[in-house]
């Protein structure tokens, strides 16, 4: 894989197992008639094409970034990801407060970054 679609593709497949487990995770909210176990199941199914997308994205991306960088771009697009999901499907607002909380890590992520 040329050099210059090593992110790209890292980053995408990211973004794409993000979505699932952000899925996983927090997609059984909007169901809380349904047994437990019922969602658990579920999560689990979901979950599992999480990692079909995140086991290759560290494997590929890992060399052009380290271990740290690689969960700092993950944390990032959780992140992202997260509060779109949480105003888009869960119909949750979002506060000023954690827009500064999310500052704060992308603070965090620059450091890791800096040469």
């Amino acid at each position: 894989m040329p050099n210059y679609a090593i992110p790209a593709a890292t980053i995408g497949l990211l973004l794409l197992s993000n979505l699932f487990m952000t899925f996983a995770w927090y997609g059984h909210l909007k169901f809380k008639s349904s047994p437990l176990y019922v969602v658990i199941l579920a999560s689990w199914g979901i979950a599992l094409l999480e990692y079909c997308f995140q086991v290759p994205a560290n494997r590929i991306g890992h060399g052009y970034f380290n271990a740290a960088q690689l969960k700092t771009i993950q944390e990032i697009i959780t992140l992202s990801v997260f509060v779109l999901f949480s105003i888009f499907y869960l119909g949750e607002s979002f506060h000023w407060k954690q827009g500064l909380g999310f500052a704060f890590i992308a603070l965090g992520a620059f450091f890791i970054f800096a040469k």
